[in-house]
């Protein structure tokens, strides 16, 4: 289902978060840019979450969505234009699970596993974080990661505190 599109593209599902400043607006405008290029188009977006902080809890609730991305790039080509992206709102990768402006993992690329310096696919954690599962199985229920669907995964998660923001998936498109 969500593997490869057409002619070399490759569908992709990205997460994306954040907790400084105005993260839904820094959430729309990474994924304006990511469509507005030539070889990526967003194809979905779930509905825009509030969520608990994940691994440093001392600090600001979190805003997350999850993404997929049809693109003819190469995994790690798609993550530096999404670090580009980030870079470009000023994130700043100060310590680990911090605060942060803005935050776009590639989560999985099409069927593809790797493991490598620079990029795992799937993305190593995503299966233990809610604030994923949760936006995720709102555009792709069905993708199989590590051998089961998001919604299997999800209907183990603990989901206590997170709450729906914006009900549709349009919330990033400008009016």
């Amino acid at each position: 289902m969500l593997s490869i599109s057409h002619d070399g593209w490759q569908v992709a599902a990205l997460g994306l978060g954040g907790n400084i400043g105005d993260p839904p607006a820094a959430m729309a405008r990474a994924l304006y840019q990511l469509d507005s290029r030539e070889d990526c188009h967003v194809l979905a977006v779930s509905r825009l979450y509030a969520t608990p902080p994940w691994g440093k809890t001392d600090q600001a609730d979190f805003f997350n969505a999850c993404a997929l991305v049809e693109t003819s790039l190469e995994p790690e080509a798609l993550l530096d234009a999404c670090l580009s992206i980030e870079r470009d709102m000023k994130r700043e990768r100060l310590e680990r699970w911090g605060p942060r402006t803005i935050d776009i993992d590639v989560l999985t690329f099409g069927s593809r596993e790797q493991k490598t310096e620079k990029l795992e696919l799937p993305h190593p954690r995503m299966t233990e974080r809610s604030f994923v599962l949760i936006p995720l199985a709102d555009i792709a229920p069905g993708l199989n990661v590590k051998g089961k669907s998001i919604a299997a995964w999800l209907a183990k998660a603990d989901v206590a505190g997170i709450k729906v923001v914006q009900d549709s998936g349009d919330w990033w498109r400008a009016p």
